[in-house]
């Protein structure tokens, strides 16, 4: 079981670290009970909680990342900073909320290596950055496949939106997809920024 953690407005992708601000008593509950076993937070993003109906479990995307604790720091009024690094993208199966908090049962969903189409893919996405006026470096040794999860995770998007390059097969079609994004907000007149940390 994964204990889930939903917000409206943040997505978690693998291999990119994710800084939290914990503090709710079922989510410190959550983060202690994480920490006395496998340090795993699942990160899920809240559908339109009006609609939902259930204000106290409202429906979540059912694809979500599952994230490491890699820090943490608790604080004396026993709140935590904590930070994360994405593991796995999974989908939720079963949930369980005989807790304070909700958990699930997940099937891990693996993502396809496609390194001939990640490399086309990504020489497009520097050529659309770099050609906007943009002053985000991209770092030249990076591996393809974090490169695109973080920009997807950081770029300043929608939460719909980065839930939708969460849900592409893997890497390469993530990384076409966010080519996308970016052709779009370009040709809008927009600029590509970096979301402030959480």
């Amino acid at each position: 079981m994964v204990p889930l953690f939903p917000l409206p407005n943040v997505v978690l992708f693998p291999r990119v670290f994710l800084p939290l601000h914990i503090f709710e008593p079922r989510y410190r509950e959550m983060v202690r009970d994480a920490l006395a076993g496998d340090r795993i937070i699942g990160m899920v993003l809240l559908r339109d909680a009006a609609a939902a109906g259930d204000v106290n479990n409202p429906a979540v995307f059912p694809t979500g990342c599952a994230g490491l604790i890699t820090h943490c720091e608790r604080l004396p009024d026993g709140r935590y900073n904590i930070v994360l690094r994405g593991l796995y993208k999974f989908r939720v199966v079963e949930e369980d909320r005989s807790r304070s908090y909700r958990r699930a049962s997940v099937e891990m969903l693996a993502e396809p290596d496609d390194a001939d189409g990640l490399r086309a893919a990504r020489r497009r996405l520097e050529r659309l950055l770099t050609g906007t006026g943009s002053n985000l470096k991209l770092p030249a040794g990076m591996d393809g496949a974090d490169l695109v999860n973080a920009l997807s995770q950081y770029l300043e998007f929608d939460p719909i939106e980065k839930q939708a390059l969460l849900e592409r097969q893997g890497p390469s079609d993530r990384c076409q997809a966010l080519g996308d994004l970016l052709e779009m907000r370009s040709l809008a007149g927009g600029n590509f920024r970096l979301t402030p940390a959480q």
